[in-house]
């Protein structure tokens, strides 16, 4: 019996070095770094987050970048889809090439929760006047990477390889005739000159606690394709229906039938399918039945073929339904290029999950369900691999399902989340250019 338990006491010593690095520590460098940012973060935040700027106008955000960069002896490039900032830093030793991407735009939402840097700015959305909030966390974003800059500019003569900064505007989409976004960002060759092997992003978010990361392999966040109807009809007075042809009751008709495309039609036990009409505009009067009436809307999806199966039934189901009422159809399914689905590479996300777990604890990184919202870092991914994670926004001890969520005018993100957001991304940068985790 002796010599068994020395045995099996020799055995448990063997796996216990190999367990320690399966769970690499958090690098004490990103510690240090984290510690001494704080404050520089947590203030860069609230000055953002009471100056926000729609999309396409990020002119003041995209100018505290570029003097930010400047100041740490970068050499920021400007005015990339509109006010985009991205800057390289090249490391003291010879590796890897990567992107790190945060977006800047703010939303048409009137604030409403009372922080004492609460936004009271207002401005033009499509024609009317709104406020203007952060109601997204992209303040939290931009404030973030610029944090990261900073520590891995002080890294820089031990760094290996080169990093990307990518501070992007019109995340939400560009204004109506416009283009921007990573599209743009990417059109005007944000990745032409600087290739990187790997892109990273993250994204503050209401359903997680802010201790809390989340992330997920392969498909994560959903196709997002808008569409536009207009059913035309022949005016004629209300009184008189069978003067004309009305196009609000067959608009009406349209949008029950397109439900049953995802109900009845699509295979959502494969992957889910959202079809949602979001405006429905027609007629001035309550006595005339009009000319036509203008719908808008968006399709969400997982699967290139499922996506480009809904475009066709929705097609198909205007078309007919607007004939069936002896009216007529324009339709534009979708009506520009939307974002593809989110699409974190499985090889990556093994090899970067533990750098997560490392600066939250494994126990704190969570598997993401499948999030029907989009976001055009998608279209990066589809360049290089990506790798997109969650940071929890929701106070500890709080319930995350009763936490106004992202797009909310009560949206808020707890700011121990900029702690550990930033930890999350300088982890994962120094992980990748050093080799770490690389099966």
């Amino acid at each position: 019996m002796p010599r068994l338990a020395t045995a099996l006491l020799g055995a448990c010593c063997a796996v216990l070095p190999a367990l320690a690095v399966a769970q690499a520590p958090q690098r004490p460098e990103v510690a240090r770094a984290a510690a001494a940012l704080q404050d520089k973060v947590v203030a860069w935040r609230r000055d953002i987050h009471q100056h926000p700027e729609l999309s396409n106008r990020e002119t003041r955000t995209g100018a505290k970048v570029a003097d930010h960069l400047r100041a740490l002896g970068l050499e920021p490039r400007t005015g990339i889809a509109h006010t985009g900032v991205t800057a390289v830093l090249k490391g003291g030793r010879p590796g890897p090439r990567i992107a790190l991407r945060a977006d800047m735009d703010a939303l048409p939402v009137t604030e409403q929760t009372g922080l004492p840097f609460a936004s009271k700015v207002t401005d033009t959305y499509r024609g009317q006047t709104t406020g203007v909030m952060h109601a997204c966390g992209h303040d939290a974003h931009t404030a973030i990477l610029m944090g990261v800059a900073e520590a891995l500019v002080g890294m820089r003569d031990e760094l290996p390889g080169e990093i990307l900064f990518v501070f992007q505007p019109a995340e939400e989409g560009a204004p109506e005739g416009e283009e921007g976004g990573a599209g743009l960002m990417l059109k005007e060759g944000v990745f032409a000159d600087f290739r990187p092997e790997a892109v990273f992003g993250l994204h503050v978010f209401s359903t997680l606690n802010a201790d809390r990361l989340g992330v997920r392999a392969g498909p994560t966040m959903a196709a997002s394709d808008r569409f536009e109807l207009k059913v035309i009809g022949r005016q004629t007075h209300g009184s008189r229906p069978w003067g004309g042809v009305d196009p609000i009751v067959a608009a009406a008709q349209i949008v029950n039938q397109s439900q049953a495309i995802v109900s009845r039609q699509m295979d959502i036990s494969r992957q889910p399918v959202v079809v949602s009409f979001g405006a429905i505009e027609g007629g001035i009067r309550y006595n005339i039945i009009p000319d036509s009436v203008e719908m808008v809307g968006t399709i969400r999806t997982f699967d290139e073929d499922m996506r480009a199966d809904v475009f066709r039934r929705l097609n198909h189901v205007a078309e007919h339904v607007a004939a069936a009422n002896g009216a007529t159809v324009q339709a534009r399914i979708p009506a520009d290029e939307g974002n593809p689905v989110t699409y974190n590479d499985p090889a990556l996300t093994a090899r970067m999950r533990p750098s997560l777990e490392a600066v939250a604890g494994p126990d704190k990184v969570v598997d993401m369900p499948l999030i029907m919202g989009a976001e055009d870092f998608s279209l990066y991914a589809r360049e290089v691999p990506g790798l997109f994670f969650f940071v929890g926004a929701t106070p500890v001890g709080a319930d995350p399902a009763g936490a106004p969520s992202n797009h909310s005018p009560q949206f808020d993100v707890d700011e121990s989340a900029l702690d550990l957001g930033l930890r999350a991304m300088l982890q994962l940068a120094l992980d990748y250019l050093e080799g770490g985790n690389a099966g």
